[in-house]
């Protein structure tokens, strides 16, 4: 692999050679291969680099472990909660909280979830993403979701959708702007006839929405959804952190 690894980064450094002066700097080449994929602008891809990437990243996939996603055991019918990487999981779609130019996080090797999915899955997925977004003609609302192939990734499909920024208190219209992302992205799974998603923690990171008000508004929509749907039969709650571990648990033992 590291002749692959090799081959990705000096092709990246020789589309964008104005980052060859930082790379000298970093002595990790899987990291400075994310970084280079991180800040990569949409524009051609060559077929020969698809090829390496693509074998690199399968081979990365692999190696991490994939979760089965129908294997989760349910904490109540229809409803899972696991704690780990969603770029493990082999659900028929996963969420990614985006931001509203739709096209993954430029920061380089940046924790958000944005950043994860975007770098697990290949650069087909900003391609893609461009290509909707060049479509849409105008930014993607908050509450609203589009989805993409999901590549290298385990998942079927990746369901984006820009969730809203809370600003100081939170408000009734932060709360029905988050409602609204998991009706859009469970609309797009009937719609796909999928059977299982798994939500990420959505608004809670960069943009701050308090952590337990977002799961009671997940938990609340998505079983409403459970009781009217045709195909989903299965939601995992896909947490990261200890706390919200703890806040989906407890509610879901409650009710």
């Amino acid at each position: 692999m590291d002749e692959k690894l090799n081959f990705l980064i000096n092709f990246l450094l020789n589309e964008m050679p104005e980052y060859k002066k930082d790379a000298a700097k970093i002595s990790d080449k899987k990291i400075l291969f994310r970084s280079l994929m991180n800040v990569r602008p949409p524009m051609k891809l060559n077929p020969e680099f698809l090829k390496v990437q693509d074998e690199f990243l399968s081979h990365e996939r692999d190696l991490k472990g994939i979760v089965r996603a129908k294997d989760l055991a349910e904490i109540q019918p229809g409803i899972s909660v696991w704690q780990g990487d969603i770029t493990r999981l082999d659900a028929d779609a996963i969420v990614n909280a985006a931001n509203s130019k739709l096209l993954g996080c430029f920061i380089p090797c940046h924790r958000c979830i944005d950043n994860a999915i975007h770098s697990a899955s290949g650069l087909q997925l900003r391609d893609e993403c461009n290509e909707i977004m060049k479509a849409q003609g105008n930014d993607e609302p908050v509450g609203c979701a589009k989805i993409t192939k999901a590549y290298n990734l385990p998942s079927k499909f990746v369901i984006h959708t820009v969730g809203p920024i809370v600003f100081g208190a939170l408000t009734d219209k932060n709360r029905r702007e988050l409602a609204d992302c998991y009706k859009s992205c469970l609309r797009l799974a009937e719609e796909k006839n999928l059977e299982n998603i798994a939500f990420c923690c959505i608004s809670t990171g960069e943009f701050h929405f308090p952590n337990d008000e977002a799961a009671k508004i997940a938990v609340e929509t998505v079983k409403k959804f459970l009781t009217e749907s045709r195909s989903v039969k299965k939601i995992i709650f896909n947490v990261f952190k200890d706390l919200d571990l703890k806040i989906y648990e407890k509610l879901l033992s409650e009710h």
